[in-house]
């Protein structure tokens, strides 16, 4: 229905592009990416992916060394946890997610030294099993925030991957302050470059495009450049310079931007003969390709009015998240919000002492005054939110029906395909909390499921 909608008010020229116009605030930009000093301990949580956690392999006492596994499951769904100091297991420990769960969690001290694991070598590609093998080994999961296990991704059935014929690559990069995909683009667009080469000769595809905003101009050059040297050789990769406009980055926006095709409801992009993969993940791909080191170390955007030197910053997994705020110089007052991600779809945390996941990509610090939130007020029936939603749903109703714990309804109004972008809220006049009550939708949908099996 809302797209029905969406597509008359088009038609009368009183709809613009879905999704919302937000502020940019990307301070940190121009701010290369510097190295944390070794932290004295990491936290390496054992459920850094969706899917199956892993159980730690080490125990209290033991050494490691950067890239030890010390954690793993036999679960298809699952992706190896490394270590990302040299060191002793400390002890394992329990760390409760932003979420409320309890996860396991191996703890570390830090002997300083970052002695590479010696037992570390290069893997051999010499088939797309091998390929495969070493994504897994590498511990890659989306590194845009999405955690989904890399080795998964591009290892579809054959009769999905008969369909792939692209490859995508996101380098959107949408939400507001957050900077690290750019400076990867920047910094490291050789390996995006070697990463692209491998996996378009694993996926057989015809094309590869590179999807970037137009807020990013200099990454766009050099996106470019490396999309020309890769045509050259007869790897077909081309730039598609999107407009900025939130969620640019969202994968199904993404593809349909880039492609003109819509994953259809229940559906992932491979039946459409798309993989995406974030910028930042198909570098680190090449990256343990060429070296052997599995993915130990982030590179994260340091923002936010409470914080006292915005930065991009390299930090090891596990690190205490308050050890990269002394390293930003400290707050400038004692932060009111801290978000992990960005402000549209980050998650609050309650504590700074919350370790770095493998798919962090910024942390955010913000003072009373940015913090603050408006109270909600009555709807005023505007319809601004179902105008911004890029996957033509109907927020209001929505939350009506969730406010009422009508699961039926729900699922006819297809509250599973919400990606929570937080589109709808952000234009809201009467500051309604519709991503929250869609996010709780979701969950009475999953009970009322599950009570029926």
């Amino acid at each position: 229905m809302a797209r029905k909608v969406n597509g008359f008010l088009s038609r009368l020229g009183l709809v613009k592009d879905p999704g919302a116009a937000v502020p940019h605030r990307k301070h940190t930009k121009d701010c290369a990416t510097v190295d944390l000093p070794v932290p004295e301990k990491v936290i390496l949580v054992m459920q850094q992916h969706i899917g199956a956690p892993c159980a730690p392999t080490v125990k209290a006492g033991d050494t490691v060394y950067v890239g030890t596994v010390v954690g793993d499951s036999p679960a298809p769904f699952s992706a190896p946890v490394h270590a990302s100091v040299s060191g002793t297991v400390d002890k394992i420990d329990t760390v409760i997610m932003p979420n409320g769960s309890k996860v396991q969690a191996v703890v570390i001290k830090s002997d300083g030294q970052q002695t590479p694991d010696p037992k570390l070598t290069p893997p051999s590609i010499q088939s797309d099993d091998d390929l495969i093998a070493a994504a897994r080994a590498s511990g890659l999961v989306g590194l845009g925030g999405a955690g989904f296990p890399t080795h998964i991704k591009l290892n579809p059935s054959p009769d999905v991957k008969a369909k792939v014929d692209t490859l995508l690559i996101n380098g959107a990069e949408c939400e507001p302050y957050l900077t690290s995909d750019m400076r990867q683009m920047l910094e490291d667009f050789d390996d995006i470059a070697d990463g692209i080469r491998h996996v378009s000769r694993l996926l057989d595809v015809n094309q590869t495009v590179i999807g970037i905003e137009d807020n990013k101009p200099e990454a766009i050059e050099t996106m470019k450049k490396v999309a020309s040297d890769l045509s050259a050789e007869g790897v077909t990769t081309r730039v598609e310079v999107l407009p900025a406009r939130y969620p640019q980055g969202a994968e199904k926006v993404l593809i349909h931007q880039c492609t003109g095709r819509s994953v259809p409801m229940g559906k992932l992009p491979a039946d459409i003969g798309v993989v995406v993969m974030n910028v930042t993940s198909i570098g680190v791909l090449a990256r343990y390709i060429k070296t052997g080191m599995p993915l130990v170390s982030k590179r994260v955007t340091v923002d936010g009015s409470a914080i006292q030197t915005p930065m991009n910053v390299r930090v090891p997994i596990g690190t205490p998240i308050k050890d990269i705020v002394a390293f930003c110089g400290g707050y400038k007052e004692t932060p009111a919000k801290i978000l992990c991600g960005g402000p549209m779809m980050g998650t609050a945390l309650m504590t700074d002492d919350f370790p770095v996941l493998k798919q962090n990509n910024g942390f955010l610090f913000f003072d009373r005054q940015e913090a603050d939130m408006m109270e909600p007020t009555n709807c005023i029936r505007c319809g601004r939110c179902v105008q911004a939603c890029p996957m033509g749903l109907m927020p209001t109703k929505l939350e009506a029906y969730t406010r009422i714990a009508d699961a039926q309804m729900l699922k006819k109004l297809n509250i599973t395909n919400c990606m929570e972008c937080g589109s709808c809220a952000f234009v809201c006049p009467a500051d309604r909390r519709l991503v929250q009550a869609i996010r709780l939708g979701k969950t009475i949908v999953r009970n009322v499921d599950q009570e029926s099996r």
